[in-house]
């Protein structure tokens, strides 16, 4: 039987939770990012079949996924430079962006790679690098990584994209372990487009660098590397400029995290859990309008600390291990604000006070904790899945429920934990949540919800009765009931988009121009799984693609903020940079309409100081509508 065995420097640390409640304690110690719930005395529903007992009226609706991964070209697979050595940041896998960038109308895919580590590289291939693959328009992807500049070799975790320079093409900016990289989009002067590495021109790698030729054991190396994972792209002074946002996951080197000795029995060496690791500080960079952005951090009020100690001498230590952000208007003032999803410490919510600062108000805003205690928060996601009512969605760790913050007052930015009330809790208790957002996947009006599950260690099983290091995805559908959400099963979805799996990042888009959203999957140290949705309901759509004229509002749009009136039902959503963990979902909106064949009103409020509103009516349904701010015609 596997026994959690305990350093004698850990021993005063491990001894009580395993004296007061046995496995469950020992579960805690080993992993660090769970509460001391209780485990399920027997195995609970990984899968999604698992439904709740009210049922809504209306039967949830077949709409198939089907894995056109190999079909469509798609090769990739995650390398996460593992050894043998259960470094921290071989548990986090990976993120994936949508984006067109070509222009041409169909959104292509960018996969985020890691790689080996100094002096453990794999002499019999290639290093891994990022990967690049063009939508072709006919279903198939071509990957173009190497004519496209971007075959580079880093320890990657996210991505975002966006126009900086609003030359009228989305660049990249690429996050991870020893140093974050920014990626210009250019022409080649042969009619296609390449990325230029423009790092060290714009000022936004991050302190440090990646140590190419390291003196001695990288294991025991003190130097402190730069840890980033999520990023997003936003417009937070409303100059018509995006400025870039960056988290940070915790202070890390090798040597901090050798340094943590718990082992597992017959297993050698276990991960070592966010608890070992001091917390580290975010980045906000200003655009400054000539390729070069400004570190505004401390003066814009997003770095959070608080003292270690008692009195006025003790040090300030930093409080955020930040993994997933998504940037939203939450109370419309068109001002957007910064919300973060921090690992087992409080959660993060900058408020955009409208003057270049934010004010940080996740305790008194109820966004800081879910049930009065602090998760391993992973993914966030943001959106409207009532009518004129938002919510927060967070992925969380195995064990703790999906965290699902509603928006109750935006006036008062007054949120509640309504996961147990829309359905959400129980079902998705048992999995390991990383990727997590809102989209329509059937096309009815109502936002739906997806995460991207799987488990830290491989041998997690042998621990923990019911867990499983490979896990499915959970698909929620929303009924527009009473409980909101149902979990979706594989009779109603199909088989493809539950198998299991190491699953990280993951985005949606529509990449065959049949108005339905499709979805990808990363996954930790394997390959990347490209699902198709193939509908089913018939029901009828309406797709924006917005563009801002680059001096108003950025020329991505980011920020937008969009009403659509159709049959009596109202739907907002916002552009939004990134989303989910460590990923980016295409630009472009959708707008489900279920039944109904006429829009009646779209009304866009453009983001910037003085980006103004347009109203379009009654714009044909089922159709791409390309929209420049300022142009006399919509297309």
């Amino acid at each position: 039987m596997l026994r959690l065995v305990p350093t004698p420097r850990t021993f005063l640390f491990f001894a009580m939770p395993l004296l007061l409640v046995g496995v469950v304690g020992a579960w805690c110690v080993w992993m660090g990012w769970l509460r001391t719930d209780p485990a399920p005395a027997s195995p609970p529903d990984v899968g999604p079949a698992r439904q709740r007992d009210s049922s809504p009226n209306v039967p949830i609706p077949k709409v198939r996924f089907m894995d056109i991964t190999e079909k469509a070209g798609i090769r990739f697979r995650h390398a996460n430079g593992s050894f043998g050595q259960k470094l921290l940041p071989e548990t986090m896998g990976a993120g994936v962006a949508f984006l067109d960038y070509d222009n041409d109308g169909w959104q292509d895919l960018l996969f985020v790679n890691s790689c080996h580590w100094p002096g453990h590289e794999d002499k019999t291939g290639d290093a891994p690098t990022l990967a690049l693959y063009r939508n072709k328009g006919d279903g198939t992807f071509e990957d173009v990584t190497k004519p496209a500049g971007l075959a580079v070799t880093m320890y990657g975790m996210g991505v975002t994209a966006g126009d900086y320079d609003n030359d009228g093409y989305p660049d990249l900016f690429l996050t991870g372990v020893g140093g974050n990289r920014l990626f210009h989009n250019a022409s080649d002067g042969n009619g296609s487009r390449t990325f230029a590495d423009a790092t060290q021109t714009a000022g936004v790698g991050g302190p440090g660098g990646w140590p190419a030729t390291p003196e001695g054991d990288f294991l025991k190396r003190k130097e402190l590397l730069n840890f980033s994972s999520s990023a997003a792209f936003l417009d937070y002074d409303a100059d018509g400029r995006l400025d870039l946002f960056v988290c940070n996951y915790v202070t890390w080197s090798p040597a901090i995290d050798m340094s943590q000795t718990s082992t597992l029995t017959g297993s050698g060496r276990a991960f070592g859990p966010p608890r070992f690791f001091p917390g580290a500080q975010g980045f906000l960079y200003r655009n400054l309008g000539n390729g070069r952005f400004e570190d505004v951090s401390a003066k814009a009020g997003i770095e959070v600390s608080k003292r270690e100690g008692i009195g006025a001498q003790a040090p300030l230590r930093p409080v955020g291990k930040s993994l997933g952000v998504v940037v939203c208007d939450v109370d419309e003032d068109g001002w957007p604000d910064i919300v973060v999803a921090n690992d087992t410490v409080q959660n993060f919510l900058f408020h955009n006070q409208g003057d270049g600062t934010f004010k940080e108000v996740g305790q008194e805003s109820g966004v800081a904790y879910a049930e009065g205690q602090a998760r391993g928060a992973m993914g966030i996601d943001w959106g409207e899945y009532r009518p004129g009512r938002s919510a927060i969605l967070i992925g969380n760790f195995a064990n703790e429920p999906n965290t699902f913050l509603r928006l109750d007052n935006p006036q008062k930015l007054l949120f509640t934990d309504a996961a147990t009330a829309e359905g959400i809790a129980g079902p998705s208790r048992s999995l390991l949540k990383f990727g997590a957002f809102f989209f329509d996947y059937d096309l009815d009006g109502r936002l739906d919800l997806l995460t991207c599950n799987g488990h830290l260690e491989p041998e997690i099983p042998v621990l923990q009765k019911g867990q499983t290091y490979q896990q499915p995805a959970q698909l929620f559908w929303n009924c527009g009931g009473k409980h909101s959400f149902e979990p979706v099963a594989a009779e109603h979805a199909g088989p493809d988009l539950f198998k299991p799996m190491v699953g990280r990042g993951c985005a949606f888009a529509d990449i065959d121009g049949d108005g339905d959203l499709d979805v990808v999957l990363t996954e930790n140290g394997g390959p990347a799984r490209l699902l198709r949705n193939d509908g089913g309901t018939r029901h009828h759509w309406l797709r924006l693609v917005l563009e801002g004229d680059g001096q108003r509002s950025n020329k991505s749009a980011i920020g937008a903020r969009v009403t659509v009136e159709a049959g009596g039902q109202v739907q907002r959503r916002q552009v939004i940079g990134a989303r989910g963990y460590l990923s980016q979902s295409e630009l472009p909106l959708t707008f489900g309409l279920g039944q109904t064949a006429k829009v009646d009103r779209v009304t866009i409020h453009w983001p910037g100081k003085d980006g103004g509103t347009l109203v379009l009516t009654d714009p044909p349904v089922n159709r791409v509508h390309p929209v420049r701010q300022g142009a006399k015609k919509v297309d």
